[in-house]
Protein backbone atom coordinates (compact mmCIF):
# COMPACT_ATOMS: atom_id res chain seq x y z
CA UNK A 1 0.00 0.00 0.00
CA UNK A 2 1.43 3.35 -1.04
CA UNK A 3 -0.56 5.34 1.51
CA UNK A 4 -3.81 7.25 1.87
CA UNK A 5 -4.68 10.13 -0.43
CA UNK A 6 -7.17 12.90 0.26
CA UNK A 7 -8.30 14.32 -3.08
CA UNK A 8 -10.63 17.30 -3.34
CA UNK A 9 -12.78 17.90 -6.39
CA UNK A 10 -12.61 14.21 -7.14
CA UNK A 11 -15.88 13.76 -8.97
CA UNK A 12 -14.84 14.89 -12.44
CA UNK A 13 -12.06 15.88 -14.81
CA UNK A 14 -8.54 16.06 -13.45
CA UNK A 15 -9.67 14.91 -10.01
CA UNK A 16 -11.32 11.74 -11.29
CA UNK A 17 -8.34 10.92 -13.50
CA UNK A 18 -6.00 11.43 -10.54
CA UNK A 19 -8.14 9.20 -8.32
CA UNK A 20 -8.05 6.36 -10.85
CA UNK A 21 -4.30 6.59 -11.34
CA UNK A 22 -3.62 6.89 -7.61
CA UNK A 23 -5.64 3.75 -6.97
CA UNK A 24 -3.64 1.93 -9.66
CA UNK A 25 -0.46 3.03 -7.88
CA UNK A 26 -1.65 1.55 -4.59
CA UNK A 27 -3.22 4.48 -2.76
CA UNK A 28 -6.38 4.24 -0.71
CA UNK A 29 -8.33 7.21 -2.08
CA UNK A 30 -10.61 9.52 -0.12
CA UNK A 31 -12.58 11.53 -2.67
CA UNK A 32 -14.10 14.83 -1.66
CA UNK A 33 -16.92 16.18 -3.79
CA UNK A 34 -19.39 19.03 -3.41
CA UNK A 35 -22.06 18.39 -6.05
CA UNK A 36 -20.96 15.42 -8.18
CA UNK A 37 -22.30 12.74 -5.84
CA UNK A 38 -23.30 10.20 -8.48
CA UNK A 39 -20.00 10.53 -10.33
CA UNK A 40 -17.95 10.28 -7.13
CA UNK A 41 -19.82 7.21 -5.90
CA UNK A 42 -19.51 5.53 -9.29
CA UNK A 43 -15.78 6.21 -9.25
CA UNK A 44 -15.48 4.70 -5.78
CA UNK A 45 -17.25 1.55 -6.97
CA UNK A 46 -14.89 1.30 -9.94
CA UNK A 47 -11.84 1.69 -7.72
CA UNK A 48 -13.12 -0.93 -5.29
CA UNK A 49 -13.89 -3.30 -8.15
CA UNK A 50 -10.24 -3.05 -9.19
CA UNK A 51 -9.15 -4.18 -5.74
CA UNK A 52 -8.27 -0.85 -4.15
CA UNK A 53 -9.92 1.02 -1.29
CA UNK A 54 -11.86 4.24 -1.75
CA UNK A 55 -14.29 6.53 0.04
CA UNK A 56 -16.45 9.40 -1.20
CA UNK A 57 -17.15 12.24 1.23
CA UNK A 58 -19.49 15.16 0.54
CA UNK A 59 -17.75 18.36 1.66
CA UNK A 60 -17.48 22.01 0.69
CA UNK A 61 -13.81 22.83 1.14
CA UNK A 62 -14.70 26.48 1.73
CA UNK A 63 -16.34 25.42 5.01
CA UNK A 64 -14.00 24.70 7.90
CA UNK A 65 -16.30 22.19 9.58
CA UNK A 66 -16.70 20.22 6.33
CA UNK A 67 -12.93 19.99 5.90
CA UNK A 68 -12.45 18.75 9.44
CA UNK A 69 -15.07 16.04 8.89
CA UNK A 70 -13.40 15.07 5.60
CA UNK A 71 -10.06 14.41 7.28
CA UNK A 72 -11.63 12.70 10.29
CA UNK A 73 -13.58 10.29 8.09
CA UNK A 74 -10.52 9.60 5.98
CA UNK A 75 -8.45 8.71 9.03
CA UNK A 76 -11.22 6.61 10.57
CA UNK A 77 -12.14 4.63 7.45
CA UNK A 78 -8.97 4.49 5.34
CA UNK A 79 -6.14 5.45 7.67
CA UNK A 80 -4.16 8.63 8.36
CA UNK A 81 -3.59 10.67 5.19
CA UNK A 82 -0.11 10.55 3.71
CA UNK A 83 -0.93 12.62 0.61
CA UNK A 84 -3.20 15.52 -0.30
CA UNK A 85 -4.17 16.84 -3.71
CA UNK A 86 -5.89 20.22 -3.53
CA UNK A 87 -7.81 19.98 -6.79
CA UNK A 88 -11.19 21.54 -5.96
CA UNK A 89 -11.67 24.74 -7.94
CA UNK A 90 -14.39 26.96 -9.30
CA UNK A 91 -14.70 29.61 -11.97
CA UNK A 92 -17.59 31.78 -13.05
CA UNK A 93 -18.93 33.23 -16.28
CA UNK A 94 -16.45 34.95 -18.57
CA UNK A 95 -16.46 38.75 -18.21
CA UNK A 96 -14.22 41.77 -17.82
CA UNK A 97 -13.08 42.88 -14.39
CA UNK A 98 -15.22 46.03 -14.29
CA UNK A 99 -18.32 43.87 -14.62
CA UNK A 100 -17.42 41.64 -11.67
CA UNK A 101 -18.87 41.88 -8.18
CA UNK A 102 -17.06 41.54 -4.87
CA UNK A 103 -19.30 38.56 -4.08
CA UNK A 104 -18.00 36.76 -7.17
CA UNK A 105 -14.39 37.26 -6.05
CA UNK A 106 -15.28 36.05 -2.58
CA UNK A 107 -16.88 32.88 -3.95
CA UNK A 108 -13.88 32.08 -6.15
CA UNK A 109 -11.31 32.73 -3.44
CA UNK A 110 -13.36 30.81 -0.85
CA UNK A 111 -12.90 27.56 -2.76
CA UNK A 112 -9.67 28.08 -4.69
CA UNK A 113 -7.60 29.68 -1.91
CA UNK A 114 -9.29 29.32 1.47
CA UNK A 115 -10.29 25.73 0.70
CA UNK A 116 -6.72 24.82 -0.21
CA UNK A 117 -5.49 26.49 2.98
CA UNK A 118 -7.95 24.59 5.17
CA UNK A 119 -7.10 21.23 3.60
CA UNK A 120 -3.36 21.91 3.76
CA UNK A 121 -3.67 22.89 7.42
CA UNK A 122 -5.47 19.67 8.32
CA UNK A 123 -2.96 17.64 6.31
CA UNK A 124 0.04 19.27 7.99
CA UNK A 125 -1.46 18.67 11.44
CA UNK A 126 -1.61 14.96 10.63
CA UNK A 127 1.48 14.43 8.45
CA UNK A 128 4.15 16.59 10.10
CA UNK A 129 6.72 14.77 12.22
CA UNK A 130 6.50 17.81 14.47
CA UNK A 131 2.99 16.66 15.38
CA UNK A 132 3.79 12.95 15.55
CA UNK A 133 3.07 12.16 11.90
CA UNK A 134 5.21 10.20 9.49
CA UNK A 135 5.48 12.80 6.72
CA UNK A 136 3.71 13.08 3.40
CA UNK A 137 3.26 15.00 0.19
CA UNK A 138 0.91 17.77 -0.94
CA UNK A 139 0.18 18.79 -4.52
CA UNK A 140 -1.81 21.93 -5.27
CA UNK A 141 -3.56 22.08 -8.64
CA UNK A 142 -3.07 25.62 -9.92
CA UNK A 143 -3.51 26.84 -13.50
CA UNK A 144 -1.49 28.41 -16.29
CA UNK A 145 -3.93 31.30 -15.75
CA UNK A 146 -1.76 32.25 -12.76
CA UNK A 147 0.97 33.21 -15.25
CA UNK A 148 -1.22 34.46 -18.09
CA UNK A 149 -3.85 36.42 -16.16
CA UNK A 150 -6.96 35.36 -18.17
CA UNK A 151 -7.76 38.89 -19.39
CA UNK A 152 -11.32 39.39 -20.54
CA UNK A 153 -12.39 36.06 -19.09
CA UNK A 154 -11.41 35.09 -15.54
CA UNK A 155 -9.05 37.57 -13.89
CA UNK A 156 -10.51 36.56 -10.54
CA UNK A 157 -9.79 32.88 -11.18
CA UNK A 158 -6.26 33.68 -12.36
CA UNK A 159 -5.61 35.78 -9.26
CA UNK A 160 -6.81 32.96 -7.01
CA UNK A 161 -4.41 30.54 -8.68
CA UNK A 162 -1.58 33.05 -8.28
CA UNK A 163 -2.33 33.05 -4.56
CA UNK A 164 -2.29 29.24 -4.58
CA UNK A 165 1.15 29.27 -6.20
CA UNK A 166 2.47 31.53 -3.44
CA UNK A 167 0.90 29.28 -0.81
CA UNK A 168 2.68 26.32 -2.41
CA UNK A 169 6.12 27.95 -2.27
CA UNK A 170 5.72 29.30 1.26
CA UNK A 171 4.32 26.11 2.77
CA UNK A 172 6.98 24.00 1.08
CA UNK A 173 9.69 25.96 2.89
CA UNK A 174 7.79 25.98 6.17
CA UNK A 175 7.38 22.21 6.45
CA UNK A 176 10.44 20.97 4.53
CA UNK A 177 12.16 19.82 7.74
CA UNK A 178 8.99 18.10 8.97
CA UNK A 179 8.83 15.32 6.38
CA UNK A 180 6.36 17.04 4.04
CA UNK A 181 6.95 18.00 0.44
CA UNK A 182 4.64 20.60 -1.17
CA UNK A 183 4.48 21.13 -4.92
CA UNK A 184 2.05 22.34 -7.55
CA UNK A 185 0.96 21.69 -11.11
CA UNK A 186 -0.29 24.35 -13.52
CA UNK A 187 -2.52 22.77 -16.16
CA UNK A 188 -3.19 24.69 -19.36
CA UNK A 189 -6.17 24.16 -21.65
CA UNK A 190 -7.47 20.76 -20.58
CA UNK A 191 -10.52 18.94 -21.93
CA UNK A 192 -12.83 18.98 -18.89
CA UNK A 193 -16.39 20.12 -18.34
CA UNK A 194 -15.19 22.96 -16.12
CA UNK A 195 -15.23 25.26 -19.15
CA UNK A 196 -19.00 24.95 -19.26
CA UNK A 197 -19.10 26.71 -15.89
CA UNK A 198 -17.59 29.73 -17.61
CA UNK A 199 -20.21 29.65 -20.33
CA UNK A 200 -18.07 28.18 -23.13
CA UNK A 201 -18.03 24.36 -23.19
CA UNK A 202 -15.96 24.34 -26.39
CA UNK A 203 -13.31 26.77 -25.18
CA UNK A 204 -10.37 24.38 -25.62
CA UNK A 205 -11.15 23.92 -29.30
CA UNK A 206 -11.26 27.69 -29.78
CA UNK A 207 -7.92 28.39 -28.11
CA UNK A 208 -5.84 25.28 -28.84
CA UNK A 209 -4.03 27.01 -31.72
CA UNK A 210 -2.39 29.22 -29.08
CA UNK A 211 -0.67 26.15 -27.61
CA UNK A 212 2.76 25.25 -29.09
CA UNK A 213 1.75 21.58 -29.12
CA UNK A 214 -1.39 22.61 -31.06
CA UNK A 215 -3.86 20.71 -28.92
CA UNK A 216 -5.65 20.66 -25.61
CA UNK A 217 -4.48 18.40 -22.84
CA UNK A 218 -6.13 15.34 -21.31
CA UNK A 219 -6.96 15.02 -17.61
CA UNK A 220 -4.84 11.87 -17.51
CA UNK A 221 -1.78 13.85 -18.59
CA UNK A 222 -2.17 16.15 -15.59
CA UNK A 223 -2.82 13.17 -13.32
CA UNK A 224 0.52 11.62 -14.28
CA UNK A 225 2.31 14.83 -13.31
CA UNK A 226 0.49 14.92 -9.97
CA UNK A 227 1.31 11.29 -9.17
CA UNK A 228 4.97 11.86 -10.02
CA UNK A 229 5.14 14.77 -7.59
CA UNK A 230 3.48 12.66 -4.88
CA UNK A 231 5.84 9.75 -5.45
CA UNK A 232 9.31 8.94 -4.06
CA UNK A 233 10.63 9.62 -7.57
CA UNK A 234 10.20 13.32 -6.70
CA UNK A 235 11.86 12.94 -3.29
CA UNK A 236 14.20 15.94 -3.81
CA UNK A 237 11.48 18.16 -5.28
CA UNK A 238 9.59 20.61 -3.08
CA UNK A 239 8.35 24.14 -3.69
CA UNK A 240 8.21 23.42 -7.43
CA UNK A 241 5.34 24.28 -9.74
CA UNK A 242 5.22 22.10 -12.85
CA UNK A 243 3.58 23.51 -15.98
CA UNK A 244 1.45 20.95 -17.81
CA UNK A 245 0.30 23.30 -20.52
CA UNK A 246 1.64 22.14 -23.86
CA UNK A 247 4.33 24.81 -23.88
CA UNK A 248 2.06 27.82 -23.35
Amino acid sequence: MTGTLVLTGGGRGIGAATARLAAQRGYAVCLCYRQQRAAAEELVRAIEASGSRALAVAADVAKEADVQVLFERCAAELGPPTALVNNAGVLETQMRLEQMTLERWQRVFATNVFGAFLCAREAVRRMSVRHGGSGGSIVNVSSAAARLGSPGEYIDYAASKGALDTLTVGLAKEVAEEGIRVNGVRPGFIYTDMHASGGEPGRVERVKALVPLQRGGLPEEVAHAILWLLSPEASFTTGAILDVSGGR
